[in-house]
């Protein structure tokens, strides 16, 4: 919270740019929020990334990272002036030098998701050209406890815990968990002491199971062990599902449902028709694909990981219809015959890329369904589309990631002349 202004620096900031800030003490009055969980400051012709700080307030920070040129990265550790969305963090281990996992932990729930839809809305008009209003949705649940899959480091004493911010150095959560994290989920985990640098993947699945597996290497070589559990069961888009509980699935309890109904609202691939699945992890999207399209249509489902495959053929061994493809998605777009009428796509953070856009949109598909967890990528990817003569007809954005700067957006695209009769 805001606190009186102290006494002047031990140590002023050279104003010669040559020097370097790290490790002073500057004050600043921070400006708006950017995509990373920081906020922008200016301070003797620089730019300066702030974490632990809102926009509009003054503060006192402390230089973390400064290699030169036209920026640096600092931690606001005093604040004079306060934003009113500030609020006490949940977290005993979070703010500056503690635990990097969470970003806005020092932010109400409703100011977190104003600032991620500032962020959505600044990163689709500066890469994409487009000046659309957004707002991030809240899903069940609220900002606490909701976390089902975490990843641990262990110390060099053996304790798990979680990496400070851009850094290799371990935060141990014995004493007190993770705010974020399913409830019980970790009490085994910090328990016990591992072997140093360790990582500890731990899952709660839809059944309440805890799954543990860690890996260490020994002598170069990365030994895999699964301490609890292995088959995950979660039950979304109507379905139940069986699979590798450390594989690819939605992170929030809730947004694997939430996803499938934007999905099956946006996509709305007619009977008999042809729709893509890419990057269709074990077939949650070509699930709702395949009801769509009924027993005479056809999904195909492409997947790179060879276990995520093999789950979603047997969590979809009932559904004719879908075809798998293991492969990545660039190579398999290649061999793909026909032309999809409606192309779901849930690429990696760093998105689909411009090889993958460019063939999607060479097949003219009647719709684009685009999930992405990142809206940098969505944004770069979207500017492709456009140049395809596609347009972004339909935008909803969740708050997947409580308390980190994480955001979760789902994007309908569609050819020009069908987005401009939509519209009329």
């Amino acid at each position: 919270m805001a606190t009186d202004r102290q006494s002047a620096p031990d140590r002023d900031v050279a104003t010669n740019q040559q020097t370097s800030w790290h490790g002073q003490h500057i004050d600043l009055t921070i400006d708006a929020v950017a995509h990373g969980g920081h906020c922008v400051a200016r301070h003797d012709g620089r730019v300066v990334f702030v974490r632990h700080c809102l926009p509009g307030e003054r503060v006192r920070a402390l230089v973390t990272e400064d290699n030169g040129g036209s920026f640096c990265r600092a931690d606001a550790v005093e604040v004079y002036d306060a934003a009113p969305g500030r609020v006490t963090p949940p977290c005993p281990v979070s703010g500056p030098g503690g635990c990097g996992g969470c970003d806005w932990q020092h932010a109400s729930p409703a100011t977190q998701r104003e600032l991620k839809a500032a962020v959505v809305a600044e990163q689709l008009s500066r890469l994409a050209g487009i000046e659309r209003d957004v707002e991030v949705e809240e899903l069940p649940g609220g900002s606490l406890g909701w976390r089902t899959r975490t990843r641990l480091v262990a110390g060099k004493d053996g304790r798990a815990g979680l990496r400070a911010h851009r850094s290799h150095q371990v935060i141990p959560l014995e004493g007190h968990g993770c705010a974020i994290t399913v409830p019980g989920a970790l009490d085994d985990v910090l328990a016990r002491r591992w072997r140093p640098g360790a990582d500890i993947e731990v899952t709660r699945d839809g059944s309440g199971r805890v799954h543990v597996r860690s890996s260490e290497t020994v002598r170069g070589r990365t030994k895999t062990r699964q301490y609890a559990g292995g088959q995950a069961r979660e039950h979304a888009a109507g379905r139940d599902w069986r699979f590798d509980a450390h594989g690819f699935w939605q992170v929030h309890p809730a947004a694997a449902d939430a996803f499938a109904d934007v999905v099956a609202e946006w996509a709305r691939a007619d009977e008999g028709a042809l729709a893509w699945d890419l990057y269709a992890g074990v077939g949650l999207f070509a699930a709702v694909l395949a009801e769509q399209v009924g027993a005479d249509g056809h999904v195909v489902a492409v997947e790179s990981s060879r276990q995520a495959v093999a789950d979603g053929e047997r969590a979809l061994v009932d559904v004719g219809q879908v075809e798998w493809r293991r492969g990545s998605v660039a190579r398999q777009l290649e061999r793909l015959a026909g032309l999809p009428q409606v192309v779901v796509l849930d690429p990696p953070r760093k998105g689909a890329g411009k090889a993958v856009v460019d063939a999607i949109a060479a097949r003219e598909p009647e719709r684009i369904v685009y999930v992405a967890c990142d809206p940098a990528a969505l944004a770069r990817d979207v500017a492709i589309l456009a140049k395809h003569g596609y347009s972004l007809s339909e935008l909803r954005a969740f708050d997947a990631f409580p308390l980190t700067h994480h955001v979760e957006c789902v994007a309908l695209l569609r050819p020009d002349s069908t987005a401009s009769r939509a519209s009329q």
